[in-house]
């Protein structure tokens, strides 16, 4: 079995920069141990926006410019850079909430093997929730899990609802 830890957009703009949130500074110390000590492939997912965020669907709807692309707020946490570095690893960038690009990247990984999945990360209620989603309805007969206390949400309420819809999706 092939087992992978998917790392949603623990980036410095929403640990503790344009969106960040006590919450995602206080999930950090327990993402970085997983990472540590996680035997597998991990994935790290960078929330990617450019100059032009607030002209874009998404920011029409937040207007909080965030994650723009080679500024030091879409960066990994240095904390979480560090965990992963010498691990067998990948950075992907997205541009919206689910990556189109994270299923094919696992399929190709997987090489026909079973899959294990688990992601962590930010925001439980947008990022993680539309990537584990996504996830499990390429791979429907594989196992995916989220960390609830390796994620955090806009607000502990909605974390708490996101994790309530994973588990109605048959999500661990």
């Amino acid at each position: 079995m092939k087992r992978f830890l998917i790392v949603v957009d623990m980036q410095k703009d929403f640990i503790d920069g344009a969106l960040g949130t006590k919450e995602a500074v206080d999930i950090l110390p327990k993402t970085v141990d997983k990472i540590s000590s996680f035997e597998g492939t991990i994935i790290a997912t960078l929330d990617t926006h450019f100059e032009n965020y607030l002209d874009s669907a998404e920011g029409k709807k937040l207007p909080v410019p965030h994650c723009i692309k080679n500024t030091e707020g879409w960066r990994l946490s240095p904390q979480i850079a560090a965990a992963i570095e010498g691990k067998d690893h990948y950075v992907i960038e997205k541009n919206t909430f689910g990556s189109k690009e994270l299923p094919f990247l696992l399929e190709k990984l997987a090489d026909g093997e079973e899959l294990s999945i688990e992601l962590i990360g930010l925001c439980t209620d947008i990022c993680v929730i539309s990537n584990a989603l996504l996830l499990k309805a390429f791979f429907p007969e594989s196992t995916v899990t989220v960390d609830p206390d390796c994620c955090a949400g806009v607000t502990p309420a909605l974390h708490d609802a996101a994790m309530a819809v994973l588990a109605s999706c048959q999500c661990t």
